[in-house]
């Protein structure tokens, strides 16, 4: 009934919205007559803060034409690898005319980005797209809204996640031969059950996974996000925050945790900043700062466009990861697409180098949260892991803006391209079930995980790959090929 209350009131207010848009142009137009009006500049402010307050934000797009990779410009096509009902594989194709850039293109890591399923859409992660973009062949998982998903799809759990990630790091293995991951905020667990099961059945697990700013550990520095799951039922969640889709929508009748709630949940985090926030939007209005207002614009353009989650995925989430900590209790067994029950087991995983990155003043996934992924990934040698604490980041700063270019960037590309480097010296090595990875100092060794602060001046100490050594190559069977279930 809430969903449908809502529904209704927004299309009530979707033609004042309008309106206020309308006239927002009018009195903010010096040659209409309205805008001779000395009080015009206010009047045309006021009015466009109440549109962007009451219009319907869609989902944004990632925009992304062109990257400089060593000041040559070069073209992106932006295409759909792969379709799958909930989610489509995104891929950032780039082109270009000089001969010298391609040959450097080619031979550029391929990575996988697994966005968060939490809220927002995968555009948020814009800024790590394209930055990455100039040295790596970057994929994206792009989650779909909940509320589009025709019922005839199916359901979406957990375990359907975890089996997407599979598939998408074995597309990029069949294409390029191997892959790195890398996961922002909520599918940092998701993807270690993913590369977990992947191990465990002997298949070849990607060549590294960076984990930033993850619930890995929800139980290490709480934030509000984290008490919220934590103490709160299961059957309080179920029960006040899950709604059928209106009849409107393609995805009508089916059980969701709307978007609107959740971005109520986002600004309910910081009322006061948003307020001041749009209050500062209004009065660069008004002095006619377009620099200040244009900003505002697009972050609030990308927080309020948010989507429906499917029920059955955000509840297990709740439960495995805030309530019961079945993953690192050892307790998780994730419903393969063949329907075959699998216990996640981390310390299997042995050929992945691991980096996990967190924001000193994170206020959604608290210090150390991310890091103990290091604790339960007791398979992977101790040279092969390396921590991040970003000084001064909260959670957003960590994938996007200043300190994500300047600070965090250029340790994840090092530490990506090292272990690119370390598997194309002895690329039969790598082919091995289980081999035993070169050691490669990142970091000042400490147990556990090397934590770190940042320092640019930082070198990464390779030493010498072990020669090449034949070794018959056995195929792996593809679970993937088999439809998701459906009740």
């Amino acid at each position: 009934m809430l969903y449908k209350i809502y529904e209704t009131q927004r299309s009530l207010m979707e033609p004042f919205s309008d309106l206020a848009h309308s006239a927002s142009k009018v009195y903010g137009n010096p040659l209409s007559l309205l805008g001779q009006n000395p009080f015009a500049q206010r009047i045309s402010a006021g009015y466009d803060l109440m549109h962007r307050l009451g219009k319907d934000y869609e989902k944004p797009e990632f925009g992304l034409r062109t990257v400089d990779v060593d000041g040559v410009i070069v073209a992106i096509h932006e295409r759909t690898e792969l379709d799958k009902p909930f989610c489509e594989l995104r891929r950032f194709k780039r082109f270009t005319d000089d001969q010298a850039t391609l040959s450097k293109l080619k031979n550029q890591p391929a990575v996988l980005i697994v966005a968060p399923l939490s809220g927002h859409y995968a555009t948020l992660l814009r800024d790590t797209v394209k930055t990455m973009l100039k040295d790596h062949k970057v994929y994206i998982t792009d989650w779909k809204n909940a509320r589009l998903i025709p019922l005839a799809e199916g359901e979406f759990h957990l375990d359907d996640y975890v089996n997407y990630v599979q598939e998408f790091i074995r597309h990029l293995q069949g294409i390029y031969g191997s892959c790195h991951v890398v996961s922002v905020c909520q599918p940092t667990v998701p993807v270690l059950a993913a590369v977990s099961l992947m191990a465990s059945r002997g298949e070849l697990t990607p060549l590294s996974m960076t984990m930033m700013g993850g619930p890995i550990d929800a139980r290490k520095s709480p934030t509000a996000v984290n008490n919220l799951a934590m103490n709160k039922s299961f059957e309080w969640f179920e029960n006040n925050v899950i709604y059928r889709v209106p009849t409107n929508f393609a995805g009508a009748g089916r059980r969701v945790y709307p978007g609107f709630l959740q971005h109520t949940g986002f600004v309910a985090m910081n009322p006061s900043n948003h307020a001041k926030s749009h209050y500062d939007y209004f009065k660069d209005l008004i002095k006619g700062d377009d620099a200040s207002t244009e900003a505002h614009r697009k972050f609030y353009d990308e927080y309020n466009a948010v989507l429906d989650m499917d029920a059955d995925y955000y509840l297990e989430t709740i439960r495995v990861v805030f309530q019961e900590f079945s993953l690192l209790k050892g307790t998780w067994d994730i419903k393969g697409v063949d329907g075959k029950i699998e216990r996640v087991r981390p310390q299997d995983i042995t050929t992945t180098a691991l980096f996990s990155v967190e924001g000193e003043l994170d206020d959604i996934s608290g210090s150390g949260q991310t890091e103990a992924v290091h604790g339960i990934c007791s398979g992977v040698p101790k040279s092969e892991q390396k921590h991040l604490e970003v000084e001064g980041a909260g959670h957003f700063g960590i994938f996007s803006g200043r300190r994500w270019r300047d600070m965090v960037y250029p340790a994840v590309k090092a530490f990506i391209l090292s272990h690119q480097a370390a598997t194309e010296a002895a690329p039969a090595a790598r082919a091995q079930t289980k081999p035993v990875p070169e050691v490669i100092a990142t970091a000042k060794p400490r147990p556990l995980a090397p934590k770190i602060k940042l320092d640019n001046s930082a070198k990464i100490e390779k030493k010498p790959a072990p020669a090449p050594v034949k070794h018959k190559v056995v195929a792996t069977k593809n679970v993937a090929a088999k439809p998701l279930r459906k009740k």
